[in-house]
C-alpha cells in the first residue's frame, strides 16, 4: 500500500471520536469483522490508527477506499464544513429521467476534460442524496487529499450543496460539471451558508413548519366584573396578555425547531420623501444601509424575543420570514426596498 494511503487513512481515522471508529469502519466495509475483532478500541487513538492502517496494508488499499471513508466520515459530521445553496435553471420546464451512471459518466468526463490530475468518488445516500468527494490537483501535481471539496446533490432537483476546498479557483470547473452532468442550463449561488447542512436542506425543501403571515396585535379585554379588584384585574389581563403572546409565536414560528442560522444580513435602499419647502433633500439618490444580526441561533432567538417581554408580539414580518425570504431570494424582493443579501455561519 502507498505511503500516501496509509498516511491519509491514518490521519482520518485520527478525525473520528473514539467510540465511534468501530462503527464507521464496518459502515465503510472494507475491511471483515476478523479483522475489526483484532483491533482494540479502547487504546489510545493514534494506536488504533496505526492497527487499521496494518489492517488495510493486507488488502492493499488505494486512494479509492480511503476516499469512501472520507466521505462516510463528512456524512456523519457535516457541520465540519462550511456549506453553500446552489440552484440550477432549465429553460424548459420537462422532467428529465435521472440515471445515477449517466450522471457519474458526465460528471467525470467534464471536469477531468478541463483537469486530468483530478480524484472524484461518489456515494448515494438516502433521499436521493448523491455525495460527490473532488480532491484537486494541478496538471503538474498529483491531486491533495487534503484540499476536498464536497457536493451533496439532490436528484430530481435543482439544489445542490456545495463545501469548495481551499483551491477556490476550481469552484467554477465544479459548477460547469454539475451543470452539465445534471441536464441544466446555468447555476447560480443563492446566498445561503451555514455549517449546519441539514437547516440549509430544511429551509431549501421546507421541511419544517414556520407560519409567514402577518398578525393584528389584540387589545387587551377589559374585566367585565365591576366589582373585581384592580389586583387581580392586572393578572388576568397579565394571563391574557402571556396567553396571546404564546399563540401568536406558535403561529408564527410553529411548533418545531427553527433552523439553525447564525448570521443574517439585510440591505435597505429607499427613497426619503420630504415637504420641497425644507429643501432636506438637495438630490433625489436612494438612502442606503446594511443591518447585520449575529446569534449562536438566530432564529430561536428571535422566537424568545416576544416571551421574554424585549419585543412586542407579533414580531415584524422581515425577522420572521428569514428563511422563506432566503428561499425565495430570486422571485420575491421585500416591500420598501428590503431583501436578504446573505446567510453566513461565522
Amino acid at each position: 500500500m502507498d505511503e500516501t494511503v496509509a498516511e491519509y487513512i491514518r490521519r482520518t481515522v485520527l478525525k473520528i471520536p473514539r467510540d465511534e471508529i468501530k462503527t464507521m469502519l464496518q459502515k465503510w466495509g472494507f475491511l471483515s469483522e476478523t479483522q475489526l475483532q483484532t483491533i482494540n478500541f479502547h487504546q489510545m487513538k493514534d494506536n488504533i490508527s496505526q492497527d487499521v492502517v496494518q489492517c488495510c496494508e493486507d488488502h492493499s488499499a488505494s486512494i479509492k477506499q480511503a476516499a469512501v471513508l472520507d466521505i462516510i466520515y463528512n456524512h456523519s459530521y457535516p457541520n465540519k464544513r462550511m456549506w453553500s445553496v446552489y440552484q440550477m435553471n432549465k429553460t424548459e420546464e420537462e422532467t428529465d429521467f435521472f440515471d445515477l451512471t449517466d450522471f457519474r459518466k458526465k460528471f467525470k468526463r467534464h471536469l477531468r476534460s478541463a483537469l486530468k490530475n483530478v480524484t472524484i468518488n461518489f456515494r448515494e445516500y438516502e433521499n436521493n442524496a448523491i455525495w460527490i468527494r473532488i480532491a484537486w490537483g494541478t496538471p503538474y501535481t498529483k491531486p491533495n487529499q487534503y484540499k476536498t471539496s464536497y457536493v451533496v446533490y439532490h436528484s430530481q432537483t435543482p439544489h445542490a450543496f456545495i463545501s469548495p476546498s481551499v483551491l477556490k479557483s476550481n469552484l467554477p470547473l465544479l459548477c460547469q460539471a454539475l451543470v452539465v452532468a445534471s441536464n441544466y442550463q446555468d447555476i447560480h449561488e443563492m446566498e445561503l451558508r451555514s455549517h449546519s447542512l441539514n437547516s440549509l436542506e430544511d429551509m431549501v425543501f421546507k421541511r419544517y413548519s414556520q407560519n409567514f403571515e402577518t398578525y393584528c396585535p389584540r387589545p387587551l379585554q377589559e374585566s367585565t366584573v365591576a366589582q373585581e379588584s384592580a389586583g387581580l384585574r392586572i393578572v388576568q389581563e397579565n394571563i391574557n396578555e402571556k396567553e396571546r403572546i404564546q399563540r401568536v409565536n406558535r403561529d408564527t414560528f410553529g411548533d418545531g425547531p427553527q433552523p439553525k442560522l447564525e448570521f443574517a444580513e439585510y440591505k435597505l435602499e429607499t427613497m426619503f420623501t420630504s415637504d420641497p419647502k425644507l429643501e432636506v433633500l438637495d438630490k433625489k439618490e436612494p438612502f442606503r444601509c446594511m443591518v447585520k444580526f449575529h446569534s449562536p441561533h438566530l432564529l430561536e432567538s428571535l422566537k424568545s424575543l416576544a416571551p421574554a417581554g424585549m419585543a412586542d408580539a407579533p414580531l415584524s414580518p422581515l425577522l420572521t420570514c428569514i428563511p422563506h425570504k432566503a428561499r425565495n431570494y430570486f422571485k420575491i424582493r421585500e416591500k420598501k426596498g428590503f431583501f436578504p443579501g446573505s446567510f453566513v455561519s461565522p
